[in-house]
Formats: C-alpha cells, structure tokens, sequence
C-alpha cells in the first residue's frame, strides 16, 4: 500500500479541475500538473465515470485502495 499516494496528494495534481469532471480529464489534468506515474495509476484505476467534486475523487481512489 506504500506505493499508492494518499488522496490528498492526488489533489494537489488536480487544482483548476471544473467538476463535474471524467476520469479522462482528471488524468488529462493530472498529467499537465506534472503528476508521477503513482498518482496517474491510482487515478487510472478509477471507475469511468463523472465525478462532482474533490470528495468524489478522493472517495474512489480510497476505494480502489482497498482492492
């Protein structure tokens, strides 16, 4: 679990996101943030869906954690 990053540094990689937001355009947005490949897998791994918030994002990537 050490390798996953926490939700809170996913965040730092997606300010300027306008929810409602995708999965595409978060990874999109996290790689222009310069995100590391830990930070783009955890959201990679997310369900395709729309998301309405940072709690939202935050939410699933705690999810996909516990896989």
């Amino acid at each position: 679990m050490s390798d996953k990053p926490n939700p809170i540094e996913i965040q730092k990689f997606l300010a300027g996101v306008n929810y409602p937001a995708d999965r595409s355009t978060l990874i999109s947005t996290a790689e222009k943030e310069g995100a590391d490949g830990d930070a783009l897998n955890a959201l990679k791994n997310i369900p395709d869906k729309e998301y309405d918030g940072p709690t939202a994002v935050s939410s699933a990537v705690s999810n996909t954690d516990k896989k």
